[in-house]
């Protein structure tokens, strides 16, 4: 009975603090993490009118899980569903504002405030809602729910600490996880984890991720780049962590004697965080150019400070060597398919839990390599960049094994359509 009340309390808690969410937005308007123009889609209020017709709601936490949906989307809007997409992330919004197809609307999920959500259910009236990977919110299950909304999580995913988390508090869990009408989950092991925590309906259909387009680029902007690079050793460092951006630099400076033309291009994960890696850059000797600034990029650049939203799709056409970060910093790892799919050769600590089965298919067929450290980092991209014929091989390999997972989306889209055929 003591774990059956911590839904009752998490919901009595969230109710009672509205009088303070003004509070709560106004400090994440300024620490740049909402937007005031649409801050009131925070509390279920909607900025856009509901079109008419049917309506599918689909939801990610950030960018790389509203990208992974796209697929999806798309299958939907030739269905001829509007869809309607929510992310909590200002780089979501801003990725996703360049990438929606027409016939699809952004709006920011609402904070898991029971009466919020209901508002903003009232409003769309959605036919089904579909929620990726991880994306477990007691309050919107709970209004998802009592509006009798077919919920399916796609790209299912829990991790192992989530899951124990969850699994000290079974009663709790089970009254979340059983709102959840069916879970299409990337693997066995995330699948039982569902099942495990209440959810009845689970199959394994696979990572959508290895479905999606991959991110674009403009052509007179990856020409020019290309060009100045010309045939200069390049490779990336991409959605790098704090202590990472450092670990890259040093290596950049022990090549400097092998390679006297390197440059490395380095984009964090958080742009937010670009001002304190320039001047750890800068403080190192490093010639560095900014993004972010319009500064040049020319012989003498060592360091190309990609400090801006949504620029992987050039990236990785500009370098086939990329290391991915997160995955020195302890920190569970960041998304591979992307670098695979546009032919790079990959490069990754050993920290991948967020993303073990992807690097474990990478690392089994030589589209990737672990790099335990920094000494193991400057000898693999030495490695890779001295040996042209070896760089080529791993980036072909890490673009079959992308090729060879695809297959979700049609999976997915399979295992849903009794659903949506119950609610026309």
């Amino acid at each position: 009975m003591k774990r059956s009340l911590a839904l009752l309390i998490y919901w009595l808690l969230t109710s009672a603090s509205r009088p303070l969410v003004p509070l709560f937005l106004w400090t994440r308007i300024a620490r740049g993490k909402d937007d005031l123009a649409r801050i009131d889609e925070r509390r279920g209020i909607a900025r856009q009118a509901r079109p008419d017709g049917r309506i599918v709601w689909m939801h990610g936490a950030s960018i790389g899980e509203c990208v992974s949906l796209l697929p999806c989307l798309e299958e939907f809007i030739a269905r001829r569903f509007h869809v309607l997409v929510t992310s909590g992330s200002i780089g979501s919004a801003s990725v996703l504002g360049e990438r929606l197809p027409a016939g699809s609307i952004h709006q920011f999920f609402p904070l898991d405030i029971y009466q919020y959500v209901l508002r903003f259910l009232d409003h769309w009236q959605p036919e089904i809602v579909l929620f990726a990977e991880s994306e477990i919110w007691p309050n919107s299950f709970r209004a998802i729910r009592k509006r009798r909304i077919p919920l399916v999580v796609v790209n299912g995913r829990l991790s192992l600490p989530s899951f124990n988390r969850w699994r000290k508090a079974r009663t709790a869990a089970a009254g979340v996880f059983k709102s959840i009408d069916l879970c299409l989950a990337q693997t066995q092991v995330d699948g039982e984890r569902f099942a495990a925590l209440g959810t009845k309906h689970v199959r394994v259909v696979g990572n959508m991720k290895f479905d999606g387009t991959p991110p674009p680029a403009e052509p007179a902007e990856l020409s020019e780049l290309a060009g100045r690079i010309g045939a200069r050793p390049a490779w990336a460092a991409v959605s790098t962590h704090r202590g990472e951006e450092e670990i890259v630099a040093d290596t950049h400076l022990r090549l400097r004697s092998q390679l006297p033309a390197l440059l490395t291009i380095i984009a964090p994960r958080h742009p937010l965080r670009a001002d304190a890696v320039a001047r750890m850059l800068i403080g190192k000797g490093l010639r560095l150019a900014r993004r972010s600034r319009g500064a040049t990029l020319d012989n003498d650049t060592e360091i190309y400070l990609v400090d801006t939203l949504g620029e992987t799709g050039l990236i990785y056409r500009l370098c086939k060597l990329a290391f991915i970060g997160r995955s020195l910093a302890a920190k569970g790892g960041q998304n591979p398919i992307e670098a695979a799919k546009l032919n790079c050769a990959i490069l990754h600590g050993p920290h991948v839990g967020n993303f073990r089965e992807v690097y474990a298919a990478l690392d089994a067929g030589e589209g990737a390599f672990v790099v335990e450290d920094r000494q193991a980092l400057r000898n693999a991209v030495a490695s890779l960049l001295l040996d042209a014929q070896a760089l080529r091989h791993t980036a072909r390999n890490a673009a079959h094994i992308a090729e060879e997972h695809s297959g979700a989306t049609a999976r997915v889209m399979q295992a849903i359509a009794p659903y949506l055929a119950g609610r026309q």
